[in-house]
């Protein structure tokens, strides 16, 4: 029989915990659900800078004070990965490779990811230089050239911690100027370690048995095919939501995003969403945060309203009940 609780939380980054402290203080029994250890992206970053109470802190260290306040009013956390969600009504079941759990209200919070590119090369020089994670894998380049591929934030930020470790480091991007916010590309125009090449199309990702050696790109301007030679490629070309579990309930967009109101709540009454998986613009700690206090908020008045509803047709809660 599936175990029950008030509230399941599907993914333990900044926005999961923040929704199961909000949750459990409000005493709600909550379950928090990720297939990986809690803290999310933050465990693949050196430092976090833009965190309202910290001038400077690192990844891991901000998951495990958010997973010791998460969890301090009694929420639970565990393993398991999420395959299906549906929706009975009142009762949502989430469906693991664990086993299934109930609930009143489900929060979603299972991020995103990073794409690939597709070309030739990048599957099978993955791990052996091939990197969607600078802070995992930069230390690994140490006093070498690497190239990083894309111009939004993620690229130009990861290509400045990468140049604290490499001896060069070069910014392939398919347009003529970075899409990343001006105070990051200013920091990166300075540093004398990082180079760019621009209007480039990333056709292949060179290497030997054991590992990469270079990057063959396309000069859109001379019509010509060119090589970087390198040791480590570093990709960042955008995202996409982890939602693939969530096509049984009528949560997602074309895109495969979440939309949500103010509240976070999706369209499916008890289900909410919060973080990187939500339809929006800016993805960052702070935002899942206030997302996560805030759905965390609105699950608690979801509950609610259900034991009002039973109070006005006349039914007593049960002590299980609440």
């Amino acid at each position: 029989m599936a175990k029950q609780y008030d509230v399941i939380v599907i993914g333990a980054g900044p926005g999961g915990m923040t929704a199961a402290l909000y949750a459990s203080r409000a005493n709600l029994s909550v379950l928090m659900l990720d297939r990986g250890i809690y803290g999310g992206q933050m465990n693949n970053t050196a430092a976090v800078e833009n965190y309202p109470g910290f001038k400077s802190i690192l990844g891991p260290e901000l998951g495990q004070q958010m997973y010791d306040g998460a969890t301090q009013f009694g929420a639970e956390y565990a393993y398991g990965n999420v395959t299906d969600l549906t929706d009975d009504g009142k009762i949502k079941t989430v469906v693991t490779d664990e086993g299934e759990y109930q609930a009143k209200a489900v929060i979603i919070a299972t991020g995103a990811e990073h794409r690939k590119l597709g070309v030739p090369g990048e599957e099978a020089y993955g791990g052996r230089g091939v990197s969607y994670c600078a802070v995992c894998d930069g230390a690994f380049f140490k006093g070498q050239e690497v190239a990083v591929i894309g111009g939004g934030d993620s690229a130009v930020e990861e290509g400045l911690y990468l140049a604290g470790l490499a001896s060069k480091v070069t910014v392939i991007h398919r347009r003529d100027q970075l899409r990343a916010q001006k105070i990051i590309q200013q920091r990166a125009f300075a540093n004398p370690k990082m180079h760019f090449v621009w209007n480039a199309q990333t056709e292949e990702i060179l290497g030997d048995d054991n590992k990469v050696t270079g990057v063959r790109y396309h000069d859109k301007e001379t019509g010509e095919d060119k090589v970087l030679p390198v040791s480590g490629v570093f990709i960042y070309v955008g995202i996409k939501p982890l939602t693939d579990s969530f096509k049984h309930v009528d949560v997602l967009d074309d895109a495969g995003w979440i939309p949500t109101n103010e509240l976070m709540e999706t369209q499916v009454p008890g289900i909410f969403a919060i973080g990187d998986v939500r339809a929006k613009n800016l993805r960052q700690i702070a935002t899942a945060v206030g997302e996560g206090g805030q759905a965390g908020q609105s699950a608690f008045n979801y509950i609610q309203s259900l034991q009002d509803a039973q109070l006005q047709a006349g039914a007593v809660p049960s002590a299980e009940q609440n």
